[in-house]
Formats: structure tokens, sequence, C-alpha cells
């Protein structure tokens, strides 16, 4: 059996295939040039005025004027689909019309006879006064207040814009509001100077109507005459009915577009429907309406008047004017009510800046199933990580990790979480608290039944396995950990990465403050009377960004103050602290090994490289700088298959340009000078980073 046709699909099918539009415009210009049955015509002037009908509900029930922005584009479409009818209709109307008043179809052949009563001296005085109604009042009148519309609009952008831009500046408004006002003003102007051109299109088709009537008439006459021999009074009756039927049959479509046309662009720009506006505000005074009503009972007592109408309509809006005024004063009384304590205590309280909320520096978002994992009581243990977390980075990095706030966010997902700092996210996970996570370390002997996932933290292969699976994937090789853990690490590690960003002035301060119960006198000397506090948060700041930690403060204080008196320059003077600290950065990369095996530069390159530092070439160039980015990369990843920490070895005056550039793409890697390198410490070049770049350069 076969399916039911279904337009709706055809529709959507060819929306999708950018095949509608052009389409339609192949159907009207088929209709200008092909001969259409009479019940082709039926059927288009129907859904001509179907189309008609439905643009101007549309308008009625449009809240504002840009919720129905196509509106132009839709009236050129039905103004050119109706030209097209006339056309069509017309060829009809001077070939068949000598058949009789039936030749043109159904609805031409109604307008002309029930609707003008068969008399064509009527359907003429009819079709004249819609054409001068649609011409000279609704159209003109449009097309005027489009022009205006568009006038003041596009004068008014610079004014709405600076308005947008005082609100955001001051803190009214955010900047997603902010852009979607912006939008609406311009899209505001584009449909006004649309608008003002549609008009225009009104306009020339009341003209067209015209000039079709006429020529359909002497047409008609002299092809029913001379053609078909028809007499002087039988051509007049044929083709004139045919031709006023055809010519209201097109203006009354016309006539409720122009008035959609004219309704839309007097709207207001009030998010309301039509009705509404009118209702609220033309009877929405009751002064006006007792007003009205004392008029109409005057005019009703006047002899000969139709005195029960005037009368009847007198005491309607009589009785209407004293509801809507008792409606109006019980619910001013209730507002006054409500508002009364809310007014109190807006006085009452003054605004203060405890109403200020402060960012929180390391925060915590969890959906609600994770709840229970911070529930003590329910046996959640993520709290009591998160503290050794806290206290195990405070110890090797130096300072304090700060306080992570923690709170249940009811927007994101029942197993998600979020980890913010300061206020913005840096990573987010989801995870099961019901289930285990077995991670695939890079060699298992099997696959688990479970949901696949990766580690949130280091983007390995995972998956979420029941808990009595436990056994089976260590077994296999995985490394298996519950829910609060696989939070756990992944804040930890985000810690480490923006351990430089946790670093500010107060933890200086207290780092420094500790220093000098001991070493009071280096304190003094550093702060402030050869740096800054500022310059040394600088350093301690940069030495955090690649991973050296600074529990070594001791040290790092008394080289700033040795090299503070020659350079105030953070870079210049985090060199210093790094060659300072070289045996803690060796022993971090390559534990207690007397060799470390590195990766060097092609001399050639290091030289261009040096140059371009010093000034003395115009700078690197980009196709150098890809090339050995892709180049090192290739060899560090080498290195880590290989069980080792990949470092590159190159010349201090680079060393802080390289390890920039580099470390962004190649976090793993440690990018040393040659002076960091401890004198009792061996090193071993296993590779070459650039040999291959001197076509390049």
């Amino acid at each position: 059996m076969m399916e039911k046709f279904n337009f709706a699909q055809l529709a959507r099918s060819l929306q999708r295939m950018g095949l509608g539009t052009p389409l339609l415009m192949i159907v009207m210009l088929g209709m200008m040039m092909l001969p259409l049955p009479p019940m082709a015509l039926d059927t288009l002037f129907t859904f001509n005025i179907a189309i008609s009908l439905m643009v101007l509900l549309v308008v009625l029930y449009t809240r504002r004027p840009l919720d129905f922005a196509a509106f132009p584009t839709v009236l050129l479409v039905a103004t050119l689909l109706r030209l097209a009818l006339n056309v069509a209709s017309t060829r009809v109307v001077l070939l068949e019309g000598h058949n009789g008043t039936e030749a043109a179809g159904r609805v031409i052949q109604a307008f002309g006879e029930f609707v003008v009563g068969g008399n064509y001296a009527v359907g003429f005085i009819i079709f004249t006064i819609i054409t001068i109604i649609n011409f000279v009042v609704v159209t003109k009148g449009a097309g005027r207040v489009s022009e205006v519309s568009a006038r003041f609009t596009l004068d008014a952008m610079p004014g709405k814009q600076m308005a947008v831009d005082a609100d955001l500046n001051a803190g009214l408004i955010t900047q997603e509001e902010a852009r979607r006002r912006r939008e609406e003003i311009a899209s505001e102007a584009d449909f006004y100077g649309s608008m003002d051109g549609a008009s225009k299109f009104v306009r020339g088709d009341a003209i067209a109507g015209i000039l079709i009537l006429v020529i359909n008439v002497v047409g008609g006459l002299f092809v029913g005459m001379v053609q078909h021999g028809l007499d002087f009074s039988q051509a007049a009756h044929n083709y004139t009915l045919l031709t006023i039927g055809d010519g209201l049959v097109a203006q009354v479509p016309s006539l409720v577009l122009s008035t959609a046309a004219a309704i839309i662009v007097t709207r207001a720009t009030a998010a309301k429907e039509m009705g509404e506006q009118i209702v609220g505000q033309l009877l929405g005074s009751p002064k006006a309406l007792m007003v009205t009503a004392a008029i109409l009972g005057v005019l009703g007592t006047v002899p000969g008047m139709p005195n029960m109408v005037f009368l009847l309509l007198a005491a309607l809006l009589g009785g209407g004017a004293w509801w809507l005024r008792r409606s109006r004063s019980k619910q001013e009384a209730q507002e006054v009510e409500k508002d009364e304590p809310e007014t109190q205590t807006a006085e009452e309280k003054e605004l203060s800046w405890e109403e200020v909320a402060q960012v929180d520096t390391l925060g915590l978002e969890v959906g609600y199933r994770l709840i229970p994992l911070l529930d003590k009581a329910q046996g959640g243990q993520l709290m009591g990580r998160i503290k050794g977390i806290r206290r195990k980075l405070s110890q090797e990095l130096g300072f304090l990790i700060p306080p992570v706030h923690i709170r249940d966010n009811l927007e994101l997902a029942p197993g998600a979480y979020r980890i913010t700092l300061r206020g913005v996210p840096i990573g987010e996970g989801e995870v099961h608290p019901d289930r285990e996570l077995a991670i695939n370390p890079g060699q298992v002997y099997g696959e688990l039944r479970g949901i696949e996932t990766k580690d949130p933290a280091f983007g390995l292969e995972a998956v979420w396995i029941e808990p009595g699976q436990r056994d089976e994937a260590q077994a296999l090789g995985y490394t298996v950990v519950d829910a609060s853990t696989v939070i756990a690490t992944h804040l930890s590690h985000l810690l480490q990465q923006h351990a430089h960003e946790l670093l500010g002035y107060e933890e200086v301060q207290q780092m420094l403050d500790l220093l000098a119960k001991s070493s009071p006198k280096l304190v003094e000397d550093l702060v402030p009377k050869t740096l800054s506090l500022g310059t040394v948060l600088k350093v301690l700041q940069n030495l955090l960004g690649e991973g050296i930690p600074v529990r070594d403060l001791r040290t790092i204080a008394e080289t700033l103050a040795d090299q503070g008196r020659e350079s105030q320059n953070a870079d210049v003077l985090t060199a210093a602290v790094r060659r300072a600290l070289s045996r803690q950065i060796y022993q971090h990369i390559n534990g207690m090994k007397d060799e470390l095996e590195v990766i060097a530069l092609d001399p050639n390159l290091e030289q261009i490289l040096l140059q371009s530092v010093q000034g003395q070439e115009g700078g690197m160039e980009p196709g150098i700088v890809d090339r050995l980015m892709n180049d090192v990369k290739e060899l560090a990843q080498r290195e880590e298959m290989e069980g080792r920490t990949p470092v590159l070895l190159v010349s201090p005056a680079i060393r802080n340009l390289l390890s920039r550039l580099l470390r962004s793409v190649i976090p793993t890697l440690q990018v040393l000078a040659y002076d960091e390198v401890p004198d009792n410490r061996r090193v071993k070049v296993v590779s070459s980073a650039g040999a291959r770049l001197e076509q390049a350069v």
C-alpha cells in the first residue's frame, strides 16, 4: 500500500536542497508563458487569496515588527505571483472570452457575476473604488510612513549604539545583552529600509491593475467583435464582466497585503500584539469612554435620530467606563499594599561593600549526583582528598595553596563537575559515582565491558566499569580508581599547571615574612631596598610557570639580592635564579643519574637564533620557527616513548625565548641552558634538532 503523500515533508526536502525559491520562480515564469486551464486558474487565485489573508493575520498577531522581518521579501513574492496570475488570466480572457463568462474559471466568474451582481457598470465602479482606496489611501500612506521610519531609524542608529555602549560600560548589561541589542538595532534599520523599497512594489502593483483593466476591456472588445464576430453588447458583456472579475480577484488580495504593509510600518516597537495595544490604549481611558457615552446619550434624545441605537451604545460605553475605573482603583490599591514593605526595607537598608560578592580563587562545582562524594556521613572521601592535595602541593611548590570553595550547580549535568580559577572554568569532566574508572596506561592485555571515555586529567583511554570488575581490570593491566580519585587527580593536575596564577602579592609577602624569622637581614635588604615586591612576585611566577618549585626561598632571595643591584629585569633575574637552582632543576628532571641525555640544536640554526635575539637580523623566519617546533616535537615524543624526560639544551641567550615558544606545544619539554647543568654532571646529546632546516634557512 502506498504511503500518503506528505506535502510538508516535500517542502522541507526542497528547502534542504535549496530548490524552493528556484522552483517558485520557474512556476511564475511558466504562468506568464504557458496557457493555463480554468481549473489551474481557480486553484492559483484561491491560493493567492489564502496567502494574503495568512500574511495579514501574521502581521496582526506579531508582537514586534522585527518578529516578521521576512515581510518585505514575502510582499515582493506575493506581488510577483499576483502579476503572473494577471498575465495568465488575461491570456485566457482574451482567448476564451467569446465562449461566455465561465470560460476563465469559476473564481473569475463568481467575482464578475455574483459579487457585482452581473452588472459590469457596477463592477467597474466597485473596482475603481477599491483601486482608489488601495492606491491613494493605503499604499501612498504606507509608503510615506516607510520612508520616514527608514530615515528616522538610520538617523537614530548612532545614538542607540552609544546608549548600548554606555549601559555596558556602566555594568547595567552584559556583553551578550549588548551584542543582542546591537544586532537588533542593525536588524531594525535593515527592516525599515527594506519596507521603504517594498512599498514601491505595492504602489506599482496598484498602477499595473488599472492598466491591465483598461487593456483587457479594449482588447476584449476588439477580439470579440473583429475576430469572433460578436456584436458590441455581447462582447462588452462577456469581456467586461470577465475583466472586472479578473481585476477584483487580484485587487482584493492586493488591498489585503497593502493593509498588512501599512499595519506593520505603523506599529510601535512595544512587544505586544496589535489587539492588546488597541484594547489597552484605545479603551484604556475611563474618562474618554465616559465623555463619549455622554455625547451619544445627548444625540439619542434628539427627535428623528435612531434613539434606541444611540442610547443602547451610550449605556454600554458608560458601563464599561465604570467597570474599568473600579478595576483600576482596586489594582492600584493592591500594588500600593504590596510595594509598601519593600519600599520600607529598601529605605532602612543601605547598600554597602558587603553586597559585592568576592570571586573565589579556586572553586569546584558539582552536579547533584556528586554531592554524596562530599558528605563524610555517606562515606564521601572527596573533601579529604582535596585537603590532602592542598597539603602535598603546598609542600612541593613552596607556598600555601588557597582553599577550594565547593558548591553544587544545578546547571551542570548530574554527574558533571567544573574546576574554576578566579571564577573562570579551567577544567571540567563527568564521572559516575557508582562506578570505577579503569585507565589504560599504555599497554593492556584485553578489553573491558563498560562506558568508554577518557581520563579527564591526562586524556588517556579509559572505561567506566562496575566495582565487581576491579580485579579483572587490574589483572589486564588497567589502573583502577574511584570517582573521588578521578576528580582529585584532575584538580591536582590543574593546580600544578596553574600554580603561577595562584601565587599573588599576599602569598609572596607571607613567604617573605616566614623567611624573615630565620634570615631577617636578607629579607630587609631584598624588599624594598633592592627589588620591589612585584618584581619578586614576577620571578617566582616565572619559575612556577616552568614547573620549578619555590620552596628553596632562601637561595632565591640571596640570588635576587645579589643580582638585583645590577638588573631589575624579571627575565634576567629569573635566569640568574635558575643557575642558582641548577642542582634542584637537574634532580627534578634526571634524579640522581650522573648523565643527562639531551636534544641539542644544530650549530648553524643556533647561530641564527642568537643573531635574531641580539638584533643582528630582522627576526626569525616564520618557516624556520614552524619547522623547528615540528622537529623538536617529533624528537621529544621519541624521548617520551623511551621513558625519558625530553630535555632541550641551548645557549643561555635563547633559552627563555625557546622555552616560551616550545613549551606551549610540548608541555613536558624541559629547556635548559648550558650553565644550568651542574658541573659534576655529564651531558649526552642523543639527537639534534634543526639539522633538516638548512633548506628553510
